[in-house]
Parts: C-alpha cells; structure tokens; sequence
C-alpha cells in the first residue's frame, strides 16, 4: 500500500508531492531526473483505515464493530494526450465483530487532485460496498477512482528542463551545483507536480481517533 505522510494544518495539511519519473547519473555522479507528467497517487496518513463502534460514540476496543483498510492500489496511467488520464483502483479490506448473519456495510471514501502540494484542484465523494456472508468476519470490496491532469501544468518549461538534463562534465566549473539548489527552479518543479490522493472520508472524529491510536 503507498502512503504519504501529512503535516496538520488543523488536522490534516497535504505536503508537496514526491519527485516521478526515472533516473540516472551524468559524468559528474548527479543524479538527472526523467519526469512524467502522470500524477503520484498516494492514501494520506491517518486516511486509509477506517473504524466504526457500536454505539458510535464509544471509541473503546469492545464497542469496535466494522474496522476497514484501503490497500492494493492498481494505478493505470495514460500521458499520451491532454489532458493526462489516470485511473486507480484499489481493495477495501474490512472485518466485523460478530459473525451472526449477512450483512453489508457502506463506507465514504475521496479521491482529490493537488497541484505543489498544498493546492487542492478537485475532490469527489464515492461509496465503496462491503458484504459480509453468515459465519463470515472478513469482506472485501473494490472501487476506483480517476482524473484528468492537464498536461500542460504538469510539464516543465523548455528552459527548465534543459538547466535540469544538461549532461555536466566533471570539468565544468558548475559541475558541482545542483540545479534543485536555484529557488526558481524548486518552485517551477513544485507547481508542476500533481497527486491524486485517495483515502475514506472520516468524520473528524475518525480523523482524530486514528492520529491518536
């Protein structure tokens, strides 16, 4: 399962996203970065796990009735054209505490589109279905999300991109300065960068509940 970690901004901030694409050394030992434009797709921290008490408002192990864990991402990616299309889908693996009868339980979950990290583009609301047979404590649901990148925003400026590939020589007198260290350039790669990020959509106290567990 991929995860990301988060810094609060109450209780929940979504951070810059992770350098994609491939990678290799030049002559001087750096390290030259292949982006895509595809998105990083990612469950926040604290996002992908969801319990539910009977009653609700105990948070005590007893009252613990359905617990639930988004995992298995399967990420499908197409930037060919513009915009950039992604698809994910993924499992919701939940188990009960009683085995007594069939039943099926439903769970909210999002998916968002966020630009430099912090930029929220989008954000939907689905319902993932669990169905649990009689005698059973373990039920598996699937579900999917997708989004539309534009691919544009997601390349870098020519100029960026070359300062960034030059093949350096060990000789060159700027063979030793990493291009990342130029203000100008970290910010063009930042707005640059999108993730869609997927995870249940808990009230603030699930939120809480799962900081602190």
């Amino acid at each position: 399962m991929n995860r990301i970690r988060l810094l609060p901004l109450g209780l929940l901030l979504l951070t810059a996203a992770c350098a994609k694409g491939k990678s290799d050394l030049d002559e001087t030992g750096g390290l030259r970065i292949t982006r895509s434009t595809c998105p990083a797709v990612a469950i926040p921290t604290y996002t992908g796990d969801v319990s539910l008490f009977s009653p609700v408002q105990s948070h005590d192990a007893r009252a613990l009735d359905v617990s639930a864990t988004i995992t298995n991402l399967r990420t499908s990616c197409n930037e060919t054209g513009s915009p950039v299309r992604v698809d994910v889908t993924f499992d919701v693996v939940a188990q009960r505490a009683g085995r007594g009868g069939a039943r099926d339980v439903v769970l909210p979950y999002y998916w968002t589109v966020v630009q430099a990290g912090t930029k929220i583009l989008s954000k939907q609301v689905a319902n993932v279905h669990i169905h649990f047979d009689d005698g059973q404590v373990r039920g598996i649901g699937t579900a999917g999300a997708a989004a539309a990148i534009d691919k544009a925003a997601a390349s870098l400026p020519a100029s960026i991109s070359e300062r960034l590939n030059r093949k350096r020589k060990a000789g060159d007198a700027d063979a030793s300065i990493d291009p990342m260290a130029d203000p100008k350039i970290r910010r063009q790669v930042n707005q640059a960068n999108f993730e869609l990020l997927i995870g249940f959509q808990l009230t603030p106290e699930q939120l809480a509940y799962n900081a602190t567990r």
